[in-house]
């Protein structure tokens, strides 16, 4: 498999004979997630399933930052604590994720809860000289790091004179960036230096080495994570093991909204529990997924509703499978889905790209579509499509809810039924029958030789 590397600017390798080790820079819980952390954790959440439908292993760490400036004023709006306010927020986070169909982690710790690694970390770092103590804080010295700035190719002297950097006159260098805050305020924690509480960056290198190890496989984020959060990660957390940190980063382009950033003073957020009462967690993953990962994609509701057609032709492709009945075979499928499935596994193998694996999906979708509609369609090429069908939306993360055999059967005695109705010109009794099918969202589509029925999703913006 070949990724983009952010670090080295070019494609490398996943070594994929082992466990695989990813580490994802989640979310600070004050607030909504929103569209934006929804496209980052699903591209990852495809890889990932990608990777664990080949059999391989993959530990799978993501982080809560829930100590933070934004998590204490918002307590303070609240008139309550920081702790509830993160706990709050935490549930949220789960409602949203799982109803998008989103794999949880392996495991999701928490800042407030590796204080002592943290604390340890940093005392590493004074020890050897890299961090100091001043009247504020514990500060990292970027000049004891002299590749800072590889991340994101920005180089020292640049960033000095023309970086936007909150004054503070205890720091030895304007770039120095802050281990551990002192305050008073809680939450708070004692520590060697004084009382106080981490930086955000300390966080995610202590986390990421307690469970991944000191050289994991792949690091990722939304790009605006690259500087400073990333690059202030890979300075202190080499600076403590000495060896590389992360061997490739993968950085996902931000959502954007008229092709402005997602941000509150444009009051243009877009919160996932608002996508997903009016759209379903299926559009939302077919919308993150439709361009290629590392570049941005603009939100807007007529990309919504395309992506609402391509889902309702996945759908009838479903149905259409499922209702197949003669047994003869045409010979070509095996070959057909044989060649699809490799150009789905190969787009995704090519830096995840996930908008050519959606059109070989999609290739599939068309091609059974076709056949069903030309009367080709039979049992037996069913029963070769559908293992690749539901691999594929597996991998995706679309769901379609599985019909069981006492539903089938009670549906299609309804349409039976309603057929005879119509031929003994019942008509009221065979409309009731129709209202009820409608009740349940089934839509009737004729061929030539028989009716088929159809279970749409209810999806709330297509009212």
């Amino acid at each position: 498999m070949k990724l983009q590397d952010t670090l080295s600017n070019s494609e490398q390798t996943l070594e994929v004979s082992k466990k695989i080790r990813i580490y994802l820079c989640g979310v600070t819980v004050y607030d909504e997630s929103h569209i934006g952390h929804a496209r980052t954790i699903i591209v990852f959440d495809v890889l990932r399933k990608y990777l664990e439908s080949k059999k391989i292993e993959v530990e799978f760490i993501q982080n809560f930052t829930d100590v933070d400036d934004k998590i204490i004023n918002r307590a303070k709006t609240e008139n309550t604590t920081a702790e509830q306010i993160s706990s709050k927020y935490i549930q949220r986070y789960f409602s949203d994720f799982d109803e998008l169909n989103v794999k949880r982690a392996t495991n999701y710790p928490k800042a407030t809860e590796h204080i002592e690694d943290i604390k340890n970390f940093i005392s590493k770092l004074i020890e050897k000289g890299i961090a100091y103590v001043s009247k504020n804080g514990v500060y990292f010295s970027v000049a004891k790091f002299p590749q800072y700035g590889k991340l994101s190719k920005k180089k020292i002297d640049e960033l000095q004179s023309g970086a936007r950097i909150e004054i503070d006159e205890s720091k030895k260098d304007p770039l120095d960036f802050a281990l551990w805050k002192f305050s008073n305020e809680n939450p708070l924690w004692d520590s060697p230096w004084g009382k106080g509480r981490p930086g955000w960056h300390i966080e995610c290198s202590a986390m990421s080495i307690k469970y991944l190890g000191e050289n994991f496989d792949i690091h990722g984020g939304g790009r605006d994570l690259i500087f400073p959060h990333h690059e202030n990660e890979i300075a202190q957390s080499e600076s403590y093991t000495t060896k590389q940190f992360a061997k490739i980063w993968i950085h996902v382009g931000m959502v954007t909204i008229n092709g402005e950033k997602m941000s509150k003073s444009l009051g243009n957020i877009k919160s996932i529990k608002h996508v997903l009462d009016n759209w379903g967690s299926n559009i939302i993953r077919l919308f993150c997924l439709s361009g290629h990962y590392s570049k941005p994609i603009d939100y807007s509701e007529e990309l919504l509703k395309e992506n609402l057609i391509k889902w309702r032709q996945v759908e009838s492709c479903y149905y259409e499978l499922i209702h197949t009945s003669n047994s003869s075979n045409s010979g070509e499928i095996k070959l057909l889905i044989n060649n699809i499935g490799k150009e789905f596994d190969n787009s995704l193998e090519s830096d995840i790209n996930t908008h050519l694996a959606l059109s070989a999906f999609f290739k599939l979708v068309k091609e059974v579509n076709y056949m069903a509609a030309e009367e080709k369609l039979n049992s037996t090429d069913a029963k070769i499509i559908i293992p690749e069908f539901e691999r594929m939306l597996d991998i995706l993360g679309l769901v379609i809810p599985k019909i069981t055999p006492n539903e089938k059967n009670e549906i299609d005695n309804m349409i039976i039924t309603r057929e005879q109705l119509r031929k003994e010109k019942k008509f009221q009794e065979a409309d009731n029958i129709r209202d009820k099918l409608n009740e349940m969202n089934i839509e009737l589509i004729d061929h030539k030789g028989k009716t088929i029925w159809i279970r749409k999703e209810k999806i709330k913006a297509d009212i």
